[in-house]
C-alpha cells in the first residue's frame, strides 16, 4: 500500500509536471517528509520521499520515488568533505535508503532532505528561469518578490547547494522559496497544498511582472527577410532540407529528428537578436544536457533556395564541429568523459522552423521542447534585462559531469533498429502490418503507409504513440502521392533509413482472361509503385549519407511459373529484377537492396481475403479454408507460412547481421523446390 504522504506527493508532482511552463520533461523534483513504522524496530521513523533520478514529474508514479531515512541523510553533514569533493556524497545516499529504497536518488536529494520544510518543490519554469538568467537577476528578485523569495547565486546542483538553500530558509523565515541563479526555482511549505501554492505563486508573479514591465519586442525588431514562409511553402522546404540536416546531426552517431514550426520558434527566428541569442546558448542545466550548449542557425533569409541552403548548412556544420571541439578541449580535464560528438542537436532555419535530434524520436522531440523553453526564457530575460546564461566553463561542468556520464552508462543497450526510420507500404494489414509491428518492436520509428488513411492511422496507433509510428495515406501508383508520403516521413521523424515495398494486390487470370485494365492495374501498383517509392526514397537516403535499406516483398511467383497467374507473376518478376538493378546502382551510397519471396501466406493476408484465396482454392480444387494447409503440404518443410515469418526476414535483412548483403532474394515459402533460386 502506498503511504498517504507519498500518494499526495505523486498527485502534486503530476499536476506540476503536466504544464511545460512549470517544468520541462524529466526536469525538476519534488519531495515530502513523513513517518512510517520501521519494521525492524517497530518505532516511527522519519522518511523523505523524493522524485528519483531521471524521472518525470508529469508521469511520476510511487515506483519513481526514492525513499530515504532523514536521520541518516542529515548525518551526512558531519562527514561532508567540502565542495571540491561533493560528488563523493552521492555514493553515500545509498546508505540512507529505507528498505529497498525505491528509485535511484538524484543529485538534488540534498536540497530536499536538508531544507527544514515538510514539502519542497524544485522546478524549471520559463518565467522563473527568465529572472534567474537576467543580468540583474538578484535585483529583479528583490523588486518582484520583496523578500518573500531569496536570490541564490549560481551553484552546480549538489550537496553544497542543499546546504546553501537550507541556510537561506533558516535565515529568512518569511521566505517561501528562492530563485537559483542560472537554474530555476525552489519553493517549500508546511503542507503539500501550501508548497504547490508557493511554487505557482513564484512562477505566476514572475510572469505577471514580465507581462507588465517587459519590452514589447524582446527579440528585437522583426527582420522582413526572415518572416515565416506560408505554411505549404514552409513545410515543403522543411521536407526538402530534412535529410541533409539529419545527416549533419548524425555524423558522429545516427539520430532521429523532430520538426516544429511552432509560432514562437518562427517569431524568435524572425527577430533581429536571433543570431546573438542563439550564440549565447541555452540556459537551465537541463536544457543544454538535451540541446548542447547552443544551436546551429542557418544564416540565410527564409526565401533562400534549397540548394543554396544545403550548401550553407554544410559549411556551418564544419564550423560548428570545430567550435564545439574547441569548447571541449578548452575545459576538459584528464578525467573528463570522452567527447560525445560535435554535431548540433538543434538546427534553426529562419522562416521554416526548428529541427531537433536525439537517439530516439522521444528524445528528439523533448530536445525541441527544451529549446522552446529556452526561447521562452530568452523572451522573458530580454524583456526585462539582458539574457545572461551561465558561463561556458560551467556549462561544460554540467554537460560532462561524471555523475551524468554514469547515468548515461546505466541506460539499457539500444535495440537492433533503434534510431532507424522505416516506411512500409501496404502496412495497414497482412504482411505489411506484421513488418511494421516487428520493426517497431525492434526500436524503429515506422511510417505505416496504406491506400486507406483511416486504416493506416489505426494500425500506427496500435504500435504506440506518434513517437513510435504514424499513419499516412498513399496510392503508390501516383508519383505525387508517393512524394507526399516520403515527405511525411521526413517531417515526422527527420529522415528515412528503411523502405519496404509491400503494397500489392492480386488478380488471378489466364492469358486469355486477363484484361488490359487488369494488366495495367497490377503493374501500376507493384511494378510502377515499387519504382516510384524507391525513386522518391532514394533522394533522402542519398542526401543523408547514412546508407539505408530498400526491401521488396516479391513472391515465389517471380521465379515459378504457376497456372492462370500471368499478370501478377509478371509484376513480381519485374520487382525481383528491380532489386538486382537497384542493388548495383545504389550500393555506392551504402544503400542495400534486397528482396523476399514469400508463398502461401493465407492467414492474415489482405490479398487472400479479397478474393484471391477463393480463386486460388478453385484453381487447386480445395476448400478456401484449407488453402493454407494445401500450400504447406506441397512444401519441403510442410509448415504454413504466416505474415510474421516474412517480417522476421525483413528484420534479419535490415539488421546488423547481414550488413554486407545486397541483391539477395530470400525465399520464405517453407521450401518450394520449383522456386529455388539458381
Amino acid at each position: 500500500m502506498t503511504n498517504p504522504t507519498a500518494a499526495e506527493l505523486v498527485a502534486r508532482s503530476n499536476r506540476l509536471g503536466s504544464d511545460p511552463r512549470i517544468t520541462n520533461y524529466a526536469g525538476g523534483n519534488t519531495s515530502a517528509k513523513g513517518t512510517e513504522i520501521d519494521p525492524v524496530t517497530g518505532e516511527p521513523v522519519e522518511l523523505l520521499w523524493v522524485k528519483g533520478s531521471g524521472g518525470d514529474l508529469g508521469t511520476l508514479t510511487p515506483a519513481g520515488l526514492s525513499v530515504l531515512r532523514l536521520d541518516r541523510f542529515r548525518g551526512l553533514r558531519d562527514v561532508y568533505p567540502g565542495v571540491d569533493r561533493e560528488d563523493e556524497m552521492v555514493a553515500a545516499f545509498d546508505y540512507c535508503l529505507h528498505g529497498k529504497g525505491g528509485a535511484t536518488p538524484s543529485i538534488d536529494t540534498a536540497m530536499h532532505a536538508l531544507v527544514d520544510a515538510a514539502h519542497v518543490d524544485h522546478l524549471h519554469p520559463d518565467a522563473g528561469i527568465a529572472i534567474a538568467t537576467s543580468a540583474d537577476g538578484e535585483e529583479l528578485t528583490a523588486t518582484i518578490y520583496g523578500g518573500r523569495v531569496v536570490w541564490v547565486p549560481w551553484r552546480r546542483p549538489g550537496f553544497q547547494l542543499g546546504l546553501d538553500i537550507a541556510a537561506i530558509k533558516e535565515q529568512n523565515p518569511d521566505a517561501v522559496g528562492c530563485i537559483l541563479g542560472g537554474h530555476g526555482i525552489t519553493a517549500w511549505g508546511d503542507s503539500s497544498e501550501q508548497c504547490e501554492a508557493n511554487s505557482r505563486w513564484i512562477i505566476d508573479t514572475a510572469q505577471a511582472y514580465i507581462d507588465a514591465h517587459g519590452s514589447a519586442n524582446p527579440f528585437g525588431d522583426a527582420v522582413p527577410d526572415n518572416a515565416p514562409l506560408p505554411e505549404p511553402e514552409r513545410r515543403a522546404k522543411a521536407a526538402a532540407l530534412a535529410a541533409t540536416i539529419r545527416g549533419i546531426a548524425s555524423q558522429d552517431r545516427p539520430m532521429v529528428g523532430h520538426f516544429t514550426d511552432d509560432p514562437r520558434v518562427l517569431e524568435f527566428l524572425a527577430g533581429a537578436k536571433a543570431a546573438q541569442l542563439a550564440e549565447a546558448g541555452t540556459s537551465c542545466p537541463d536544457h543544454f544536457l538535451r540541446t548542447k550548449i547552443k544551436p546551429m542557425l542557418l544564416d540565410l533569409p527564409a526565401g533562400a533556395p534549397v540548394d543554396q541552403s544545403i550548401a550553407r548548412l554544410t559549411e556551418l556544420h564544419d564550423a560548428y564541429r570545430a567550435d564545439y571541439t574547441s569548447y571541449y578541449e578548452a575545459y576538459a580535464a584528464p578525467d573528463s568523459p570522452a567527447m560525445r560528438g560535435a554535431d548540433p542537436a538543434i538546427v534553426l532555419v529562419p522562416g521554416v522552423g526548428m529541427f531537433s535530434y536525439g537517439a530516439t524520436k522521444q528524445t528528439a522531440r523533448v530536445a525541441g521542447e527544451f529549446y522552446l523553453n529556452a526561447i521562452n526564457v530568452m523572451r522573458g530575460a530580454e524583456a526585462l534585462s539582458t539574457y545572461t546564461p551561465i558561463s561556458d566553463e560551467e556549462k561544460f561542468r554540467i554537460e560532462y559531469w561524471a555523475l551524468e556520464e554514469a547515468k548515461l552508462q546505466r541506460m539499457p543497450k539500444p535495440r537492433s533498429h533503434q534510431g532507424r526510420i522505416a516506411l512500409v507500404t501496404g502496412a495497414a494489414s497482412g504482411i505489411g502490418k506484421a513488418i511494421a509491428t516487428r520493426l517497431a518492436a525492434e526500436g524503429a520509428c515506422v511510417v505505416v503507409a496504406d491506400l486507406d488513411a483511416a486504416k493506416a492511422s489505426a494500425a500506427a496507433a496500435e504500435l504506440g504513440s506518434t513517437d513510435v509510428a504514424v499513419g499516412v495515406a498513399v496510392d503508390v501508383s501516383d508519383a505525387a502521392a508517393v512524394k507526399a508520403a516520403v515527405d511525411a516521413a521526413l517531417l515526422a521523424f527527420g529522415g528515412l533509413d528503411l523502405v519496404v515495398n509491400n503494397a500489392g494486390l492480386s488478380i488471378a487470370r489466364s492469358l486469355l482472361q486477363t484484361s488490359e485494365a487488369e494488366w495495367d492495374l497490377l503493374h501500376d501498383v507493384m511494378s510502377k509503385g515499387s519504382f516510384l517509392v524507391s525513386q522518391a526514397a532514394a533522394t533522402p537516403l542519398i542526401e543523408q549519407g547514412m546508407g539505408g535499406d530498400i526491401v521488396y516483398i516479391s513472391s515465389k511467383n517471380s521465379v515459378f511459373a504457376g497456372p492462370d497467374n500471368l499478370a501478377y507473376s509478371a509484376t513480381k518478376a519485374d520487382q525481383s529484377h528491380q532489386v538486382r538493378l537497384l542493388a548495383a546502382e545504389l550500393g555506392g551510397h551504402g544503400i542495400r537492396v534486397n528482396g523476399i519471396n514469400p508463398d502461401g501466406v493465407v492467414r492474415g493476408s489482405g490479398i487472400f481475403a479479397s478474393g484471391w484465396g477463393a480463386n486460388r482454392a478453385k484453381t487447386y480444387g480445395v476448400k478456401e479454408e484449407d488453402l493454407g494447409q494445401f500450400y504447406a503440404n506441397r512444401t519441403i518443410l510442410k509448415r504454413e507460412v504466416v505474415p510474421e515469418n516474412v517480417a522476421d526476414a525483413v528484420y534479419v535483412l535490415t539488421g546488423p547481421e547481414l550488413s554486407r548483403t545486397t541483391g539477395l532474394h530470400i525465399p520464405v515459402d517453407s521450401g518450394v523446390a520449383a522456386a529455388f533460386l539458381r
